[in-house]
């Protein structure tokens, strides 16, 4: 009988052990595949609609310190720009930009007064004030609007005209410079 209570004791624990080792070589092979979750991250908020809907648009200003035309990204709600986004694109852009070491190159008082495309180049209709530029920033200025509609995968060139009638110092269509 006692031979018999012995043969159960190493038994049940051959067992055990076995059990404990299946465990630990599953433990062992589980943490080395990376599939071994010790903590489960559980965000602090949830994202809202409105942060759902937000994208990311690329504004051109120029750099103060180096003077090249940059991009500066701002995040739009989708709301605000898929029904007519050419005109709030361009009020972004003359707006200014958000980062002191850029400065905008669109003279203050410059309104749109509309937009539309033709085919894949977008007009751009401005109010008299864009005629106030620095003659020696017009490159910048026209690569800064061109940059920033451009952006747009529809848009391939840019024509601006003001007040309904083409000028003399925007007479072409442009073209993004690579």
């Amino acid at each position: 009988m006692k031979s018999k209570k012995i043969i159960i004791i190493y038994v049940l624990v051959f067992i055990a052990i076995l059990i404990l080792g299946v465990m630990a070589i599953k433990y062992a092979k589980d943490k080395k595949n990376g599939e071994l979750v010790e903590n489960e991250y559980i965000p602090e908020q949830e994202i809202t609609d409105e942060q759902f809907r937000q994208t990311i648009v690329s504004l051109y200003f120029i750099n103060q310190e180096t003077g090249k035309v940059e991009p500066e990204a701002r995040r739009v709600d989708i709301k605000d720009i898929i029904n007519i986004p050419y005109d709030k694109i361009l009020d972004l852009l003359l707006e200014g930009p958000k980062n002191d070491k850029l400065k905008a190159v669109i003279p203050n008082g410059t309104k749109v007064n509309k937009t539309y495309t033709e085919k894949d180049n977008l007009v751009i209709d401005f109010s008299a004030e864009i005629l106030n530029f620095d003659k020696e920033q017009k490159d910048k200025l026209i690569k800064s609007i061109v940059n920033t509609m451009t952006e747009l995968t529809e848009i391939n060139s840019v024509k601006i005209v003001v007040d309904g009638n083409e000028v003399d110092e925007f007479n072409q269509i442009y073209i993004r410079e690579k």
